[in-house]
């Protein structure tokens, strides 16, 4: 494949070792399991990863373990944004020397109210180090974190200048119109939003698929509804985007881990980096009540707190 595969994401969490660091094995795990559960594929070290509170060392190993573990190139999407242009570069060749050409990229996002120009500079400096056809960029346009925003004239010079390394663009901006208008602004050009709540709409309006935070506790679901048809689909899809709601009430990434925690048995998954915090006590009770109020919707995550 010369680019990620189109359909349904989880920007992945990332499970942390009792010393403090990134523990690569279990994620690798985790997200085969996520492929498994019926997802197209998984984006590590993004936002809802914790990416740019992971070491840097961490992430430079990734890729490699990734491909020692057998996961397919076109089903992940790396997250290698960073302030620093050459970081970025070592990130991406670190994915490219592993056989993983599809990358997510964050504009560098220190420095605030920079021109088109600037963030032009720092993509094409990105990709002319890496220096290699087979690279597939993905813009990341997430304005409320990096207060940096991607702009469709942005999309467009950058589409001229570098053809297919310019792959796509995940909109983490919650503009569903937005999202829709990036989709048109380019051929060849494969937009996901980050919203599952969206999915078969998008699907039919242009985009390639999701690449979403709440698909780590809905792969099953998601994958349903993305197979489903008619009325029993309009069904799925109401479910998915409830579950999403839900959810996305509490500290994101922090939430997402208590639910694997609740669903593996496994409480280190509540570990996060700083300075993100694990839910507190009452927060785990209100997401668990409001998961357990969704059934059967999420009644495997509850299921599995109930058993333990």
């Amino acid at each position: 494949m010369s680019k990620a595969r189109s359909g349904v994401y989880a920007a992945a969490i990332t499970p942390v070792a009792v010393d403090g660091t990134p523990d690569i094995p279990k994620l690798i795990t985790y997200c085969k399991r996520l492929i498994q559960e019926g997802l197209d594929g998984v984006a590590p070290a993004g936002t809802t990863g914790e990416g740019n509170s992971l070491p840097t060392k961490s992430r430079l190993a990734m890729p490699g373990e990734f491909a020692k573990a057998g996961l397919d190139p076109d089903r992940v999407i790396f997250g290698t944004g960073s302030c620093a242009t050459d970081d970025a570069v070592d990130l991406t060749r670190a994915c490219l020397e592993a056989g993983y050409n599809s990358v997510l990229v964050l504009p560098p996002f220190y420095l605030k109210n920079v021109p088109d120009d600037g963030l032009f500079a720092y993509y094409a400096r990105l990709i002319e180090q890496v220096g290699s056809a087979k690279l597939r960029i993905y813009l990341y346009h997430f304005p409320q974190m990096s207060m940096t925003p991607i702009s469709i004239p942005l999309i467009q010079r950058l589409k001229t200048e570098f053809g297919p390394v310019i792959a796509g663009l995940k909109d983490s901006s919650g503009d569903y119109a937005g999202s829709l208008a990036f989709a048109e602004a380019a051929d060849d050009f494969d937009v996901f939003p980050s919203n599952e709540g969206v999915l078969r709409d998008c699907l039919q309006k242009g985009c390639a698929g999701v690449i979403s935070a709440t698909t780590n506790a809905s792969a099953s679901l998601a994958r349903a509804t993305l197979e489903a048809n008619g009325e029993h689909g309009d069904e799925l899809q109401a479910s998915l985007a409830a579950v999403r709601q839900t959810i996305a009430k509490f500290p994101l990434s922090a939430a997402l881990k208590q639910i694997e925690a609740w669903k593996s048995g496994d409480e280190s998954w509540c570990r996060t980096f700083a300075p993100l915090t694990p839910l507190n006590a009452q927060q785990k009770e209100d997401l668990y009540a409001e998961l357990a109020a969704l059934k059967p919707q999420a009644g495997d995550l509850v299921a599995s707190r109930e058993a333990a």
